[in-house]
């Protein structure tokens, strides 16, 4: 899944591809490069990040997604808290909500099952602009667990079909939290739902020496994805989609242990 930010703020590209244009190439560079999803939000969720209204989200992300959802290049997904910016993308062509709220909200969850659309429950405690209070766990795999299992069925009985679950990585956790959540993820297939991490450029990877900057994270979001699909991620959301996808297959070749020796 490639993450196409069309925000001014966000932490890692923020500014970077304003405009409808600017965004739906990136976006096609994405399914070039091998995204089989790009994630289009239009709001930025970095710590702090001040909210914005739903007509502004749509400004942003309703363009793009009719852009790149028109082109049949792959799947178009909306990054979006919102019920209503999340209808409108769907009526637009997308076929996914991202929602990091976890589909808190009933109405996200009608949005998406009346457009017959999959959905990815990320587990976040709190709001952006409040969740590093809440990153106090006793035993942070078990407690989110507890805390998707509603969620996937809430999704389930409105007649989702497709719900996927992400854990949420620097989303109301600590780095030592991330992880160790990353070494525990295969618990979370508990939960009968693909995984999905999303690690890329986060400032848990900060916390290494050299990675300080989102800049500098690539080769730590290389590994986090590594590590993450030996132990169970299907879905990679990631800025930079040739590179995770080499790292994920260096991964899948190894559980599979299909080796081709050249020598």
């Amino acid at each position: 899944m490639g993450i196409l930010n069309v925000t001014p703020d966000s932490f890692s590209d923020g500014g970077r591809f304003g405009g409808a244009a600017l965004a739906a190439e990136e976006g096609r560079r994405m399914f070039a490069a091998g995204a089989s999803i790009v994630d289009v939000g239009g709001e930025s969720t970095r710590p702090g990040a001040a909210p914005v209204s739903e007509d502004a989200e749509l400004e942003r992300v309703l363009p793009v997604v009719r852009l790149l959802a028109g082109e049949g290049g792959g799947r178009v997904s909306v990054d979006t808290m919102k019920p209503r910016v999340a209808g409108a993308c769907l009526s637009a062509g997308a076929t996914l909500v991202n929602d990091v709220s976890g589909l808190r909200d009933p109405e996200m969850i009608e949005a998406a099952a009346s457009h017959r659309a999959g959905v990815v429950i990320m587990h976040m405690r709190g709001t952006p602009q409040t969740m590093r209070e809440h990153a106090v766990y006793t035993d942070v795999v078990r407690e989110i667990k507890a805390e998707l299992a509603p969620r996937i069925e809430a999704a389930r009985r409105a007649g989702i079909s497709e719900v996927l679950i992400d854990p949420g990585l620097g989303f109301a956790k600590t780095a030592a939290q991330s992880f160790e959540i990353l070494r525990r993820l295969r618990e979370f297939e508990d939960l009968g739902c693909p995984i999905m991490i999303g690690p890329s450029r986060k400032s848990f990877l900060g916390t290494i020496d050299g990675m300080e900057q989102p800049g500098e994270r690539l080769e730590g979001t290389l590994a986090a994805v590594a590590i993450g699909v030996l132990h169970g991620a299907r879905f990679i959301r990631a800025h930079d989609v040739a590179a995770c996808r080499k790292a994920a297959a260096v991964a899948e070749a190894v559980m599979e242990a299909q080796w081709t020796r050249s020598c």
